[in-house]
């Protein structure tokens, strides 16, 4: 059986490792990290789920694909503001506006229109506008020496976008024609200016390249951890159908076996006694009654909420307003005497709360019935302001002298601490075992 369950989660292993290589296929692919702009953003990131198998919202999780929308005027008010400072700068130097004028406006848009292209086109035409701005600012700086403070900017953001995205050969490229004027240029102006843009655009390399590799290491961790995440999901659902499956082969075979042997002996042992017929009929219902609650704890741990089990019938989890057939119950099975007290204004509490004091009820009830039969039992419910006060008190001869909790008085503790509770146990006052749990009943207390 514990083979069939590490089955499970190697096929569940294996198809999300399939997954894997589809998600690191495209982590690992050109431009990761830079935002998909225009109108072609939902495309681009359709096409990521349709290779992947996953939404357009898990990859934008992910950050594999940013999703920008950015329209024309974006994509043009950087280029357009340079190239009014181009415009300006150069008619100011020129000294002769009307003389220069055409100069200046080509040499202006030469160097800031592509710009455009740069920042909102598809890969080729990216590449291609950079250079193109590339070759006018040099065009500008060396015959003319008229190249503007805009100009220059625009050189320095298209080193930066195309180290960004991925392409840090293409932007050094771009800085190479200055370094070249640098050294064997003849006008010291020309030199100095060539000098600065080398550096500076040197460093607007570096920086896109340190941009590039940090965004596409954190794509690529995001990608792992949902990887991970998801894997370690499916694992644990698999480990539940395995838990499952042993419960009912096992435990509940065993628990009908007690329902089956305790209804044959009530009908087949010859001179029982009517009060012996009793406590065999009890514990066939006992036994059926555990049956029932193993197969609900059965559909919660297969998640099988859409396809529910055949001959399983689904009820809600027990609360404060099933606890009178809960002591009755009790009453029957032990035949002692089992009181409920309730103090205090009574409302409807939340259902967590319900169902935990429900279960700490059960269990408190069923140790009574273990370590104290025919002992006397008083169950208390005290309604405050801010919490429900559960008390369970036997009037047996008290808890035993030595050895380790049990599994029901931690199970009770475990359910009171979760929904942040408290439980305590030990002797009560006068002789006797008490179990008192106090419950918040209110949200902030229970945040």
């Amino acid at each position: 059986m514990a083979d069939v369950g590490e089955k499970d989660v190697r096929q569940e292993t294996s198809a999300w490792t399939g997954r894997r290589g589809a998600v690191g296929a495209q982590a690992a692919g050109a431009e990761p990290g830079p935002a998909v702009e225009g109108p072609s953003a939902d495309v681009a990131v359709g096409a990521c789920s349709r290779r992947a198998g996953c939404t357009p919202s898990y990859w934008k999780h992910l950050g594999l694909c940013r999703v920008r929308r950015v329209g024309a005027q974006p994509a043009l008010g950087l280029p357009a503001v340079l190239a009014a400072l181009s415009v300006g700068e150069g008619l100011v130097r020129s000294g002769d506006p009307h003389s220069s004028l055409a100069v200046v406006l080509l040499l202006a848009l030469a160097t800031t229109a592509p710009l455009v292209f740069v920042l909102a086109a598809g890969r080729g035409s990216r590449v291609g506008a950079a250079l193109a701005v590339s070759a006018a600012c040099v065009l500008a700086l060396v015959p003319f020496q008229a190249l503007t403070v805009g100009a220059a900017v625009a050189q320095l953001i298209c080193v930066y976008v195309l180290a960004r995205a991925g392409w840090p050969l293409m932007g050094g490229l771009l800085v190479v024609p200055y370094v070249v004027v640098a050294v064997f240029g003849h006008e010291d102006a020309t030199r100095i200016v060539a000098v600065l843009l080398a550096t500076l655009g040197s460093a607007a390399a570096a920086t896109g390249v340190t941009h590039h590799v940090r965004s596409t290491a954190l794509a690529h961790s995001a990608t792992e951890q949902a990887f991970a995440d998801t894997l370690l999901e499916h694992a644990a659902r698999g480990e539940r159908a395995r838990i499952a499956r042993e419960l009912h082969d096992v435990v509940a075979h065993h628990i009908s076996m007690i329902a089956v042997q305790a209804e044959n002996a009530r009908l087949t042992t010859p001179g029982l006694p009517p009060e012996g017929a009793t406590r065999f009929l009890a514990i066939g219902d006992t036994a059926r009654t555990a049956l029932t609650e193993m197969r609900r704890l059965l559909g919660v741990l297969r998640e099988d909420a859409q396809d529910p089990t055949p001959g399983v019938q689904r009820r809600p989890q027990p609360g404060l307003g099933q606890l009178l057939e809960l002591l009755d119950e009790s009453r029957d099975a032990a035949g002692s005497k089992t009181r409920l007290i309730v103090s205090g204004p009574v409302a409807a509490l939340d259902s967590g709360i319900e169902v935990t004091a429900y279960r700490i009820v059960q269990e408190a009830l069923t140790n009574a019935r273990r370590h104290a039969p025919g002992a006397a039992v008083d169950v208390e419910l005290r309604y405050g302001e801010d919490d429900l006060t559960v008390r369970v008190r036997d009037n047996g001869p008290g808890p035993a002298a030595s050895g380790p909790p049990g599994h029901g008085l931690l199970g009770m503790r475990e359910r009171a601490s979760a929904v942040g509770g408290t439980l305590s146990t030990g002797p009560a006052p006068g002789g006797g075992f008490l179990v008192e749990a106090r419950l918040p009943v209110r949200a902030e207390a229970l945040a």
